[in-house]
């Protein structure tokens, strides 16, 4: 088996779910995987123009996706080919027909076949089933919901993909809460919404994923809430994941809370020891690799509360394998654990990643945060990054202070405006509790 090919059409699948198909198909899906070394993957592509583009606009996607397959941080690079220097930097590979078949299904290698069932996921492994069997009768709507890594997205995919084999007639939608907020978004800016109603008050199944990203703005949560009353009045089946029940989500606005929890809410776990070791073991199958009983044990006692890092650990030492002819020691096997949970994140590591995040929330840059922009949205995102850094790791002010070229006693200040804002906006507190639950015990 093919294991950085494998891993590569997983990372193709996620990215096609995070950008346009446009996008996806210009500049994603032609980039040719050649090796994976040094912790980097190394494409090839076919001007120095694309790689240019690629690296400014769409690295970040792409190392993101490697990171949730794999499970550990990554680094990417990409070569010019030499045809393409021969011609002048113009030629363009083909996109291969694998990554067509992925703008096609989106992830179509998640099924119900390959889900791992234990007693912490049974429920909503079960309703899910019945849903994809009889779509729009027994649970209708669905939401699921439970920490990032346990497998939500992989049931909302096995419903999608089931759907789609079983009705191939039927107009089925698979989206994300975020990709709903931006085509909304872009709707009302060129003042038209009709081509967005059509494309989603008329569809046989709609699945949406981490619905929980509609809270940030009334005129979204407005437009959900006559998408979902269109659909359930007409019978049509509704599916959706969150990482809290309704009832944390604390900006939704009380007539959605209503209409999500008036049918079925099936939460996820964190998988048992069995439930673990079934899904090493079962990823080792995937990777066509054996693993000693003992390196099985000592993954699954290690690694608890997220399937994601789990299979990111086996990845690795499966790649590990394949560079030292399947000879790896119990030490290699636990440096890897290391490296791949997050318990063990660098500190630098987890405050990049929290920029991030909040920067993503309040529809600003990273470097906007790290700035010294005066612009009010700005001020506040970069005070509430403040809040959640102190919250979530052992920084003094002074330090947290060094990642913004700012003073403590101007963090301090940062911080308890955060505190303020928070007590008198609900939308702010929302956000940053999100980033808490997120990114809380990530440190060392």
């Amino acid at each position: 088996m093919n294991t950085m090919g494998d891993v590569w059409k997983e990372v193709l699948s996620l990215c096609s779910k995070k950008v346009s198909e446009p996008i996806y198909k210009m500049w994603i899906a032609p980039l040719e995987l050649t090796k994976f070394e040094n912790n980097t993957f190394i494409f090839l592509i076919g001007s120095e123009f694309k790689k240019s583009i690629i690296m400014d606009q769409f690295s970040s996607v792409i190392k993101e996706s490697f990171q949730e397959v794999m499970g550990f941080p990554v680094e990417i690079d990409i070569l010019v080919s030499d045809a393409a220097k021969e011609n002048g930097g113009v030629q363009e590979p083909a996109v291969k027909e694998e990554a067509k078949e992925d703008i096609k299904e989106g992830t179509a290698h998640y099924s119900f076949g390959n889900f791992i069932v234990g007693k912490s996921n049974n429920f909503a492994y079960n309703v899910s089933l019945g849903v994809a069997d009889h779509p729009g009768t027994l649970y209708n709507p669905l939401l699921i919901y439970g920490r990032s890594g346990l497998g939500k997205t992989h049931l909302m995919c096995a419903i999608y993909n089931r759907l789609k084999e079983k009705y191939p007639d039927k107009l089925i939608i698979y989206t994300t809460g975020e990709n709903f907020t931006n085509e909304l978004v872009r709707g009302l800016k060129n003042q038209n919404t009709f081509a967005f109603h059509e494309k989603y008050r008329n569809v046989d199944a709609l699945l949406v994923d981490d619905i929980q990203f509609i809270q940030r703005g009334e005129s979204v949560q407005e437009e959900f809430f006559h998408t979902f009353n269109a659909l359930e009045q007409a019978g049509k089946q509704i599916v959706l994941t969150s990482d809290v029940p309704p009832r944390e989500m604390e900006v939704l606005n009380e007539r959605l809370r209503t209409r999500f929890e008036m049918g079925i809410l099936a939460d996820i776990q964190p998988p048992d020891i069995d439930t673990r070791k079934a899904i090493i073991l079962r990823k080792c199958e995937q990777l066509d690799i054996r693993l000693p009983e003992n390196i099985v044990e000592l993954i699954a006692q290690k690694i608890k509360n997220n399937v994601r890092q789990i299979e990111g650990t086996v990845n690795k030492i499966s790649a590990m394998m394949t560079a030292y002819s399947n000879n790896i020691t119990l030490e290699e096997v636990q440096r890897v654990i290391k490296d791949v949970t997050t318990d063990y994140q660098p500190i630098g590591v987890v405050v990049d990643k929290i920029i991030e995040f909040i920067a993503k929330a309040f529809g600003v840059t990273d470097n906007d945060i790290r700035s010294n922009k005066r612009h009010a949205n700005v001020v506040l995102a970069r005070q509430v990054t403040m809040y959640v850094i102190n919250e979530v790791t052992n920084l003094t002010l002074q330090e947290i202070g060094s990642y913004f070229n700012q003073t403590h006693t101007t963090v301090l200040y940062g911080i308890n405006q955060a505190k303020k804002k928070m007590d008198s906006g609900p939308q702010v507190k929302a956000v940053a509790v999100s980033a808490i639950n997120e990114f809380q015990n990530v440190t060392n």
